[in-house]
């Protein structure tokens, strides 16, 4: 009976702490929310939008350094507006999205830079490729939301995305920018 007891209250102990920590991130709201890359092709702005993402926040801005931030982005729902265009950029010369199916962001840090203003260091991982980026992103609160806007300038050749002929950045440019717009609940 003492064992049962004492598992039972290690899997309820468990239970409860798994429980605080999944309430400690904040789901986004997918449908407000939105993640964009744009490039120059030919020196002109082309964006393009991840239809498909997922992302987890957890933060208080009067505790920043407590916080964190996960997003996964489908690499294959890169939409340009043209479903050749659509085909063509999830294929091997460009996201290679069969081979490696998602994006990763992973925060390591979190800093107060003034006002509602802060710098988020983590990872970013594209094609199998890790780079750590610092991105700053401002903040508001709202009523029950929160919302999260950045921008973040990377150069594509690192993470091998435009290979063959789209190696030449005459063509299409190096500095890609990537932008998110996360809405949260507030915590």
């Amino acid at each position: 009976m003492k064992a049962s007891f004492s598992r039972y209250m290690l899997a309820a102990f468990a239970a409860t702490s798994l429980a605080a920590a999944s309430a400690a991130f904040a789901q986004v709201d997918l449908a407000k929310s939105t993640i964009t890359a744009t490039s120059k092709q030919m020196n002109v702005p082309v964006e393009g939008t991840f239809k498909k993402f997922s992302a987890q926040v957890s933060f208080d801005p009067a505790q920043p350094a407590a916080g964190s931030a996960q997003i996964t982005i489908d690499t294959s729902s890169y939409d340009l507006g043209d479903p050749d265009y659509n085909k063509q950029v999830a294929g091997t010369d460009w996201f290679d999205a069969k081979a490696f199916p998602t994006a990763t962001f992973v925060s390591s840090a979190i800093a107060p830079a003034g006002g509602n203003q802060f710098k988020v260091t983590g990872k970013l991982t594209i094609k199998g490729k890790s780079q750590s980026v610092t991105v700053p992103v401002t903040v508001a609160q709202q009523g029950a939301t929160q919302t999260f806007d950045g921008t973040l300038p990377i150069k594509r050749l690192q993470f091998d995305i435009g290979m063959g002929e789209w190696k030449d950045t005459s063509t299409v440019a190096d500095d890609v920018l990537i932008k998110f717009h996360l809405v949260t609940a507030k915590r």
